[in-house]
Parts: structure tokens; C-alpha cells; sequence
């Protein structure tokens, strides 16, 4: 079962639990500090040379069905190409994880994810499951990943998902809307931005 978590109580739940072995799967430069097994498809292993580091060959994750107590994927389902797969890897490795993902909001506002990208994702609350289409650009982006890292402090629930799962994570797949043409543009955002401005001062 997938539920909405979020990202304090998962670093309560593994300082919690030190006996654990977690992995942390494509996580760059930035693994959580409580992972001891790091997976990514770079070769990271002079950069994490205080844990064990795994270079990722392969969709087939090179692990042992159950190794894991807790495996942790943040901001990596949305580039997966074969979602099917790496979800079912997860449910192998691991008996639980937290998966973290962008809103469509925030896929949508950075600049970086219109190219690297292919998914855009939302949490049904009443089935608990993750329901996947293809990404579409709904407005011209905004900021850089760098600007979204210092809002995420203030506007974490707008624009991340955080997800905890336990034996599974139920998930669908749907069409997306191909009728959908209008898009947001930076302009006419700030062309009623500038109206607004000069209707307030002329009041």
C-alpha cells in the first residue's frame, strides 16, 4: 500500500531504525544521509566514499529480492522510461520505501524538467495510488531548479509529492488530455501582472 507521508517523518522513521539497510536509488549528488547502499546510473563511487556505491548496468536493479529494509527513490519515477519495471524492482529489492515526486505544478514552473521530464504525476487520495500520464507542458516555465530548491522550504506541499509505501505501490497509467492547447505564457502572466500594478496605484 502507497499513503502521503512526508519527508520528516520518513527521517524520523530510519533515525529510528539504525539496524536498517537502506538504499538510495538515483540520487545524484544527493543521497539521504541515513541511506548506507547508494544506486544511481553515474558513477558516483569517489563521491560516496563513506558508503557502499552500485553502479546501475541495467533496468534490473543488482540486488537480492528483499535485501533492502527501506529503499528510497526521490525525483526519479518521472525520468523512468519503463515505469512498469522499475516499480516492480522497488517492490523486489524492498519490503518498504518513499518515493518523492514532483506536483504538475512544479514540473511545470522549472525550466530543466520540460526536457528531462517524461511523466507528469498525481496522488489519488481516496484509491491511495499513483496515476501517471504523459507530461504536458501547461505553462512556460518560470524558474531553475536552483530557485525551486530555495521555495521548497516555504511551498513544499504545492510542489512535491511524498509518498511512503509498505509491500506494494499501487499505481495506473492514463491518457493524457491531447485536446488540451491553451498554455500559460510568461508574458501574458506578466502583462496582468503590470495591469494589476498600474489599477492599484491609480487607485
Amino acid at each position: 500500500m502507497i499513503k502521503r507521508s512526508s519527508k520528516l517523518f520518513v527521517d524520523n522513521l530510519l533515525k529510528n531504525n539504525p539496524n536498517w539497510n537502506i538504499l538510495d536509488i538515483g540520487c545524484g549528488y544527493s543521497a539521504d544521509k541515513n541511506a548506507n547502499v547508494i544506486c544511481d546510473i553515474q558513477d558516483l563511487s569517489n563521491f560516496y566514499k563513506d558508503k557502499k556505491f552500485i553502479k546501475l548496468i541495467n533496468a534490473k536493479l543488482p540486488f537480492k529480492d528483499k535485501e533492502f529494509d527501506f529503499v528510497i527513490a526521490s525525483h526519479v519515477l518521472e525520468h523512468v522510461e519503463d515505469l512498469n519495471s522499475f516499480i516492480k524492482e522497488l517492490e523486489r529489492v524492498a519490503l518498504r520505501g518513499y518515493i518523492e515526486l514532483p506536483t504538475k505544478l512544479e514540473d511545470n514552473l522549472v525550466f530543466e524538467n520540460k526536457k528531462e521530464h517524461l511523466w507528469q504525476v498525481v496522488f489519488d487520495d481516496v484509491k491511495n495510488e499513483l496515476i501517471f500520464s504523459k507530461r504536458i507542458q501547461h505553462l512556460e516555465p518560470l524558474i531553475t531548479v536552483s530557485t525551486a530548491k530555495q521555495i521548497l522550504k516555504y511551498f513544499r506541499q504545492s510542489l512535491v509529492l511524498e509518498l511512503i509505501w509498505e509491500k506494494s505501490i499501487e499505481y495506473k497509467f492514463i491518457e493524457t488530455d491531447k485536446n488540451i492547447d491553451f498554455k500559460i505564457s510568461r508574458m501574458s502572466l506578466l502583462r496582468k501582472f503590470i495591469s494589476k500594478l498600474i489599477r492599484n496605484i491609480l487607485r
